[in-house]
């Protein structure tokens, strides 16, 4: 997926567009425009983090900043769309995003390629996200950031 380029297809479910938008708009860039016109007032992030279930409830301009410090210390980063699904007001996706690890994060000075697993499922409603849940290979992340010794390409 490219910035700005959501993927479409025929007769595509109004609530896959949405999210499809909010990947390509807001996802890869933090765009505050776009985070204000495909977020809810409110947005329900249930998250999987290590072993625990947290969730975090962010504003539109929140999430825009969030993803904006995310792209400030990685880099600009890729998702590529594994699978997505739609069944009413939800929206399964699965992807892959890759980009830079952040020399800053105390782990290693190196800056080096990362590449994540992550799948979610969205729920819209009245054209806009109101809450999703959320599952980040975390684990594999923090594998590439240790191992100063092979990088995520010679492990394939």
């Amino acid at each position: 997926m490219v910035a700005g380029q959501p993927h479409t297809w025929p007769e595509m479910p109004a609530a896959a567009r949405v999210v499809t938008d909010f990947l390509a708009n807001l996802r890869l860039t933090g765009d505050a425009v776009a985070a204000r016109r495909l977020f809810a007032d409110r947005v329900s992030a249930h998250q999987v983090v290590a072993e625990t279930d947290e969730t975090v409830v962010r504003r539109p301009e929140e999430y825009a900043d969030h993803v904006a410090d995310m792209v400030a210390a990685n880099g600009p980063f890729q998702i590529q769309v594994e699978e997505l699904l739609v069944e009413g007001d939800h929206v399964y996706v699965r992807w892959h995003q890759q980009g830079w690890t952040d020399p800053n994060a105390g782990v290693d000075a190196a800056r080096r390629p990362l590449r994540e697993a992550a799948s979610a499922v969205y729920r819209v409603a009245e054209g806009r996200i109101q809450e999703y849940w959320i599952q980040i290979d975390r684990l594999g992340a923090l594998r590439q950031l240790t191992d100063s010794t092979t990088s995520p390409q010679e492990k394939k």
